[in-house]
């Protein structure tokens, strides 16, 4: 239901937006502020992407699942996807997910709201395992 309703809303957004920037500016600075921004966005989320890239890598290197990497990742793919559509309302959302804190606070809402495990450093050494003991005596008895 939540994704019909920002499905209808997010068109008026950003026409609404559209109507009162131009508006203010005018519609050539409009579009060369549309156009700036997804450069500048463009050029950030190649940064970021990178970075993000290296420190999977790093995090896998160490043998641990890079789930803080991943997760980084998908907000930058969505932020890129963000940058291609026109308009003003989508660049400020893209843009808030290029910076890092945003995509903290964002996981770790997701965390408590979902009761979802967060991976931390102190879990690195545990390993979830079941056992079942062996009666050595018994075992050699029955041989």
């Amino acid at each position: 239901m939540i994704f019909f309703a920002v499905l209808l809303l997010w068109p008026l957004i950003e026409i609404s937006l559209f109507i009162a920037v131009g508006g203010e500016l005018g519609v050539l600075r409009t579009l060369l502020l549309l156009i700036g921004a997804g450069l500048v966005g463009g050029f950030i989320l190649k940064i970021q992407g990178l970075n993000t890239l290296l420190a999977m890598q790093a995090v896998s290197r160490r043998g641990q699942v890079p789930l803080q990497q991943m997760f980084d990742g998908f907000c930058l793919a969505l932020a890129g996807v963000l940058l291609l559509l026109p308009g003003f309302f989508s660049d400020f959302i893209a843009f808030a997910l290029l910076l890092p804190f945003v995509r903290v606070l964002l996981r770790k809402e997701l965390i408590r709201r979902y009761g979802l495990p967060e991976m931390t450093a102190a879990d690195e050494g545990v390993i979830d395992a079941e056992f079942h003991r062996i009666d050595i005596e018994r075992i050699t008895r029955d041989e």
